[in-house]
Parts: structure tokens; sequence; C-alpha cells
């Protein structure tokens, strides 16, 4: 199992536009997931970062770590978004991986805390989020907006 930072390994960088868009993404915003990923590799600014999950040469899950998820909170950063493992290997606890190794790379970029936006309850908890109140997003829909010490 290995975690795959972007920017660290811009070899990845097409394979990262186009899973992390595959899971995430529609036939409107492609150009948004392939601009933001893109122009995270040269850049001084400690975000955005993109990771991938990595098991014997198979990408099973991603995350990104960004200033803003598409949410009223403004007021909050650094946000860790695009979470995603692949179905059929849920329940292995791979979601901690990318989340300690995102939290841990938020740290030492020099962040105190972590946000993130869910329509899960329950599931964050599990790894030191916790619930603050109700996001919004520009498209209509709301999100609970979670927060972690780090």
């Amino acid at each position: 199992m290995r975690v795959i930072e972007i920017r660290d390994n811009p070899e990845y960088l097409d394979k990262a536009i186009q899973y992390i868009y595959s899971k995430w993404g529609n036939v409107s915003n492609y150009l948004c997931y392939h601009d933001c990923i893109e122009h995270s590799i040269d850049v001084e600014s400690p975000l955005p970062r993109w990771f991938l999950l990595e098991h014997d040469g198979e990408i099973i899950g991603c995350a990104g770590l960004i200033i803003n998820d598409f949410i009223s909170r403004m007021d909050l950063s650094p946000w860790i978004s695009s979470i995603f493992i692949e179905e059929d290997r849920r329940g292995q606890n791979l979601g901690s991986i990318l989340l300690e190794h995102v939290k841990k790379d938020a740290k030492n970029a020099g962040f105190s805390k972590v946000y993130l936006a869910t329509t899960h309850v329950g599931y964050y908890e599990k790894f030191g989020f916790e619930f603050i109140g109700m996001g919004y997003h520009p498209w209509g829909d709301s999100s609970r907006v979670y927060k972690c010490e780090i």
C-alpha cells in the first residue's frame, strides 16, 4: 500500500487527473479538475495537493488537500476533499491511510486543523473529526462540516 503525492511524483499527473475526475467529476467540470491538479505541481504554495492510494500497481483511492471545497465556509482552511476508496476495497480501513497521510502533510505545511465537507454521519468521527455545523454549496446542496485538530 502506497500513498502517492502527485506534487512529488509528477509522472502520475495524467493518471491522477483521470482517476479523480472519474470519481468526482461530471461532463461539465473536467477542465476544472484538470487545471487544478495540473497546477498543483510546480507551485511554491503548500496548497493544493493531490494524492492517490496505490496497491500492487492499481489505483484504489484518492484525496486532496485544498483551500476551499466549493462550500460557503470560506473562513476555514485547508479542506480534505475528494476522498474515495474503491467499493470492493472498503471495510479494510484504507480510508484511514489516506486521511492520516493528508493530515500529516497538512501539519508539515504548518496547518493545525483540517476540515472536510460530507453527507456521511459517523464515519469521520472515528478519525478524530468533530461536526461543527452545516455548509452550503453554490449548486444548492448542503454538507456537514467537520474539523480535526492535527
